[in-house]
């Protein structure tokens, strides 16, 4: 009995953590488990549940690379592979959309803790390029430039979407309600 009143429970997961925690952090899901004393009520705990409560570098890096090699990838390395599929200008764009979306759901699947924020800026950071060179090399599916500005605030809210969905999905259905 006594090993058990030594757990720490997340109030993220409920996972069973035993003390010291490192960097008071849960072993599981990387979530900040700040006063023990403090007991939070139900209604803060439901509230917190779905809270992003920093920024991180480690992931932001990882979001970067991820969506720098997807869009790479999709967009400009698969018409090289196969000539039929033919993304530029207009179509690049269109299809750039799904691969941040796919992208930002993968993210938020395999890191730990909650990470919306870092996707999203990782793809507003890969947008821009991506944006810039379709402009520029676009020949028959044309599209003004604004479009591309639009398509890419676009793409950056479905890469949005598509963390919360991913964290949604990793840390399961929310606990039941006691009665």
């Amino acid at each position: 009995m006594a090993v058990a009143a030594s757990k720490i429970i997340c109030p993220s997961c409920g996972f069973s953590n035993t003390p010291p925690l490192a960097n008071n952090r849960c072993v599981s899901c990387g979530a900040k488990i700040e006063d023990l004393k403090r007991s939070l009520t139900r209604q803060e705990e439901l509230e917190r549940r779905y809270q992003q409560e920093g920024f991180s570098l480690l992931w932001f890096g990882v979001s970067i690379a991820i969506m720098t090699v997807m869009t790479a990838a999709l967009v400009m390395g698969l018409p090289m592979v196969i000539p039929a599929f033919d993304f530029e200008g207009s179509a690049g764009m269109r299809m750039s959309i799904p691969v941040w979306f796919l992208g930002g759901m993968l993210i938020g699947l395999i890191s730990p803790g909650k990470t919306f924020i870092e996707p999203m800026v990782a793809v507003f950071l890969v947008a821009i390029p991506t944006a810039f060179l379709l402009y520029v090399n676009q020949t028959v599916k044309t599209m003004p430039a604004f479009m591309y500005v639009l398509l890419s605030i676009l793409g950056v809210l479905f890469t949005l979407i598509g963390a919360y969905i991913g964290e949604r999905i990793q840390m399961g259905p929310p606990p039941k309600a006691a009665d």
